[in-house]
């Protein structure tokens, strides 16, 4: 499932070379068809991003909400474009830009009520402008959840994903498993601003690359997905920080990687 940069990234995109056009659209699949009939003929007039949420504006204030999911895919065209698939939820298309979306999670239009019902589920996204690192740091401290899983509920940070958990938690020193309820203000602090780097780096790049990635030529050839990491993907070979092997651990269905020595509990000094 994409992260929060790979969304933000998207609506980078479209706010750039989508906004202030007429489409027309259509449901090529049919699963949208009621959906994209109230849509064609309207102009986007705004994108945002959420986490992995997806919101298009268009004249009249009719929104557009989009979540990919694990299968969803949106493919951009400037000009002739092709077919679309027979998968294709929505088609938004004009002269000069057409959008296909493909195997979404949701793709719907929200009421107003139905929107702030939404975003009230929502924790705080470390991109947007309107993120609160106070109320964020609250809710990640809700309970005695491990750190690590707490970081992948979207309603208490809003687009982290296994990648970024992993990186983040390296990147501020923090034991994944240690109970959310023991997070210190300070350790906070640089988990958040780990989270706003990762992701602010990786919406204007394209990838996440973690800044303590073993060296290497970026432009080699072939280069390996996990050497873009510090820790993700990386089970048995050497912390970049300290050579100790890395670690990887089953939690709540998803693997866990960390820096056994980096990111040991130590006692609370509270």
């Amino acid at each position: 499932m994409p992260e929060g940069n790979i969304i933000h990234r998207i609506a980078r995109i479209h706010r750039r070379w989508l906004v202030g056009r007429g489409f027309t659209a259509d449901s090529p699949q049919g699963r949208f068809s009621p959906g994209a009939r109230h849509l064609s003929g309207r102009t986007l007039l705004g994108v945002e991003a959420h986490g992995k949420h997806l919101f298009h504006r268009f004249e009249g204030g009719v929104l557009l909400h989009i979540h990919l999911g694990l299968f969803g895919h949106i493919r951009h065209f400037r000009a002739g474009a092709p077919l679309p698939s027979s998968s294709c939820r929505l088609r938004l298309a004009s002269p000069r830009a057409t959008l296909h979306l493909a195997g979404p999670q949701a793709c719907e239009l929200l009421s107003p009520e139905a929107e702030a019902t939404l975003r009230s589920r929502l924790g705080d996204d470390p991109l947007r402008p309107d993120a609160s690192p106070a109320r964020a740091f609250e809710a990640l401290r809700r309970g005695r959840t491990p750190l690590a899983a707490a970081l992948l509920d979207q309603e208490r940070i809003s687009g982290v994903g296994n990648i970024l958990r992993a990186e983040a938690l390296f990147l501020a020193r923090l034991p994944p498993l240690r109970p959310a309820s023991e997070l210190r203000p300070a350790e906070f602090e640089r988990l958040w601003e780990a989270l706003r780097g990762l992701l602010e780096d990786a919406a204007r790049d394209g990838r996440i690359v973690a800044p303590h990635a073993p060296p290497a030529p970026w432009e080699t050839p072939g280069k390996r997905r996990e050497d873009r990491f510090s820790v993700y993907g990386r089970e048995g070979q050497p912390c970049p920080r300290c050579a100790t092997s890395i670690s990887r651990q089953e939690l709540a269905g998803r693997s866990l990687f960390f820096c056994p020595r980096c990111q040991a509990a130590r006692r609370s000094t509270r």
